[in-house]
């Protein structure tokens, strides 16, 4: 059945999803390869799951930011296509799962319905722009981000500097110097400040990053000026896509760029690319919708600071110790006085739908109409009466959303680990449970600590940002014999100290899963124990060195003492195997370079489309990826790779200097590409670049045809397609 769309989705829109159910067809005849498939569906929010057969889609909300009515639609969404259940991640988006590849084009026309995208949730584009949950209500903030954020997203979306880079790009904008986006791990972070004439700008961090080998982010500037910022932002992608790794995945993130060339030489390729921007400086809209100051207009009540109830008074006058808890661990003023926000800790970041449509009521009767997922999987309400608070609790613990302890101690961050992601380790939902369940036992009174905070990750890749925890684990396995027992490796120190500067933890120790209860209880009584009154856990950490702790953790890893049920998971009860989750594949032959002359001319299709829609700066980009693509396929036919776009035009440069048709001069060839920050994106050099791309095709295409009419096609490359239905 064709995919039925509303008059609330825009022709750009319309034409996206439809080029995604195109695409599914094209690769279920096996007339596309599983890499280009998979490139293609990632940009688009499909992501393939540990489950063959099956999809997750990363549905994108900038800086957490959704109404009342598109959770409701997102839970109906859930209900229809998944399994009913919203996941809600570190990076502020919503997630289901199970859905089928064949109904991901309508699942994402209904989204769009509700103003709601996938466009760009995954793969190597620009992920979400995440932003403080506290975004114009934190007491601390020197002004509301939340245009900031927004405009970043809305000018990044679809630009085609961003679509095909080497790896992802995460961008953060936190609401005050206590970086509560965690700025410095991000590839740029933003911490907003006013100069000494009160002018808005930001702290500009670069190169952060996670995984295996996390980086802190460098200062590029400690203040800059607000309309310069996206600009900033667009040279450093720039940089990133022309210089950075594509070959070696593990390589290929900004921080290692940075790290090869230093933050001298960044900038000041940056810098060259200031005259090829579309624009020298960018004025922020900061009138937007989903701010607090038009989310304010928009409400009835004007608070005043006479004759209101405030939350100490409600604490004072309710007897049950829960509302007490509650109110205390969940519950702000916000900085406009009279006024609270409420947040949520949600177990393991998962919503069943039922209770999210059950939420947005809640919402529209008690609360303004601005919900925002937070980075520590939780959600935070906005704009609430004093007076309405005991009933929102009432309606948010019959929903079992009214726990205490929102992002305490007792409140984890964890990634769902072995029952969805491909490359998952071991549970990290089942030990993130039996921890929780064991915290809220024997140290009850952690709901009230928010100092030391605790993540959990399925692998060593961060998704569950174990690397900025206090106390961190990260899942993996160890050898015994010919057996093999799912452990969890004890990182100590991350997160931020007393002085709140952001750390990275140490690897300590790696321990048996099933010990896992027992390491973190050592861990908390030890500090009990021997901390300084008001010491910060990673201050506490730095005074008595990884050596201390290893020594106290090093029992637990003794596998002379393991148990029969050590070699068993969490939540499980068969033997514990390492595997990684795959596909169905069945094996189709695809001529590679053909393929990627095709990726060459659609991409011109896309600048002519750029110029005819009076875009110069995205046509001229459009056609930079030409020369790029056609390059490389020709590189393919004399068996030479390369790992960046530099590398590709230097390569080319090199190799088929006085080749047929192409370039006399070494040099040539890349003063022509490279003429891409050399020229103002002006419409005559738009036109220019684009006809020389357009021959340079023209002659590699017949490069191609005279190398096959003389050696005969090539043995075609035989690659794994994989039939997701």
């Amino acid at each position: 059945m064709p995919v039925q769309f509303t008059d609330n989705v825009s022709p750009l829109v319309k034409r996206d999803i439809l080029n995604l159910e195109k695409k599914i067809g094209v690769f279920a005849e096996g007339e596309m390869t599983e890499e280009h498939f998979r490139k293609f569906r990632l940009s688009r929010g499909v992501y393939g799951q540990r489950q063959p057969g099956v999809q997750m889609i990363r549905i994108k909300l900038p800086y957490g930011r959704i109404t009342a009515d598109q959770l409701i639609r997102i839970a109906d969404i859930s209900d229809k296509y998944a399994t009913g259940n919203l996941h809600a991640t570190t990076r502020q988006d919503i997630q289901l799962h199970f859905v089928k590849l064949a109904d991901t084009p309508q699942l994402w026309a209904d989204l769009e319905d509700a103003r709601i995208t996938l466009r760009e949730a995954c793969g190597n584009t620009v992920r979400n722009v995440t932003g403080s949950a506290k975004a114009g209500i934190d007491p601390d903030e020197p002004f509301d981000i939340t245009p900031y954020a927004y405009s970043i997203f809305d000018y990044l979306l679809r630009n085609p500097i961003c679509q095909e880079m080497g790896r992802k790009f995460k961008i953060a904008l936190s609401s005050s110097e206590k970086d509560n986006a965690y700025g410095y791990m991000h590839d740029v972070g933003l911490v907003p400040r006013l100069n000494e004439e009160g002018q808005r700008g930001f702290k500009v961090m670069i190169g952060g990053g996670l995984g295996a080998q996390p980086y802190m982010a460098e200062t590029a500037y400690e203040f800059l000026e607000e309309e310069k910022v996206i600009p900033f932002i667009e040279g450093c992608i720039r940089v990133f896509d022309r210089y950075g790794e594509r070959t070696r995945r593990h390589k290929a993130r900004m921080k290692f760029l940075l790290q090869d060339i230093g933050l001298e030489e960044f900038l000041r390729r940056v810098e060259e690319e200031r005259l090829a921007l579309k624009n020298k400086t960018y004025r922020i809209n900061t009138q937007i919708r989903g701010t607090a100051e038009s989310l304010a207009a928009d409400l009835k009540f004007a608070p005043t600071e006479n004759g209101l109830v405030t939350s100490g008074q409600l604490i004072q006058e309710n007897a049950d110790p829960q509302f007490q808890a509650w109110l205390k661990t969940n519950v702000f003023e916000q900085k406009q006085k009279g006024w609270y926000a409420v947040q949520l800790r949600i177990l393991l970041g998962d919503m069943p739908s039922d209770k999210a449509r059950a939420l947005a009521s809640l919402v529209k009767q008690y609360a303004g109409d601005d919900i925002r997922v937070t980075v520590n999987q939780g959600y935070l309400l906005r704009f609430v009466k004093p007076e309405n608070l005991p009933a929102l609790y009432a309606g948010l613990h019959a929903l079992g959303l009214a726990d205490p302890g929102f992002d305490s101690t007792a409140d984890i961050t964890t990634c769902p680990g072995t029952d969805t992601c491909n490359l998952a380790i071991s549970s990290s939902y089942g030990i993130t449970r039996v921890l929780e369940k064991m915290m809220k036992t024997e140290f009850p009174d952690l709901i009230y600590n928010d100092d030391i905070k605790i993540k959990i990750s399925g692998c060593m890749n961060g998704c569950g940002q174990h690397s900025v925890a206090n106390i961190g684990f990260h899942s993996s396995s160890v050898k015994n014999g010919a057996y093999v027992i799912p452990a969890l490796q004890v990182l100590l120190g991350g997160g931020f100290n007393g002085k709140g500067e952001g750390l990275f933890g140490d690897k300590v120790v790696k321990v048996p899963t099933k010990r896992g209860p027992d390491a973190l209880r050592l861990l908390l009584r030890d500090y009990e124990a021997n901390a300084f009154d008001g010491e910060y856990y990673s201050d506490y950490y730095a005074r008595q060195g990884k050596n201390y702790f290893y020594s106290m953790l090093k029992p637990l890893a003794d596998l002379k003492t393991l148990s029969q049920a050590d070699y068993t998971d969490w939540d499980h009860t068969e033997q514990f195997v390492t595997e990684i989750g795959i596909g169905e594949c069945a094996s189709v032959m695809i001529d590679l370079v053909a393929t990627t002359l095709t990726e060459a001319a659609e991409k011109l299709s896309w600048a002519q489309e750029a110029l005819a829609e009076n875009r110069w700066a995205d046509a001229i980009y459009h056609t930079y990826n030409v020369f790029i693509t056609g390059a490389k396929g020709s590189l393919m036919t004399k068996d030479i790779n390369t790992n960046t776009q530099h590398g590709i035009v230097s390569d080319f440069d090199k190799n088929f200097l006085g080749e047929e048709g192409f370039h006399d001069q070494e040099g040539d060839f890349k003063a022509l590409v490279f003429s891409i920050n050399k020229n103002e994106p002006t419409e005559a050099f738009a036109l220019e670049f684009k006809a020389k791309a357009e021959s340079f095709i023209e002659k590699v295409k017949a490069y191609r045809e005279r190398q096959i009419e003389q050696d005969g096609l090539p043995e075609l490359q035989e690659l794994a397609i994989a039939k997701d239905s």
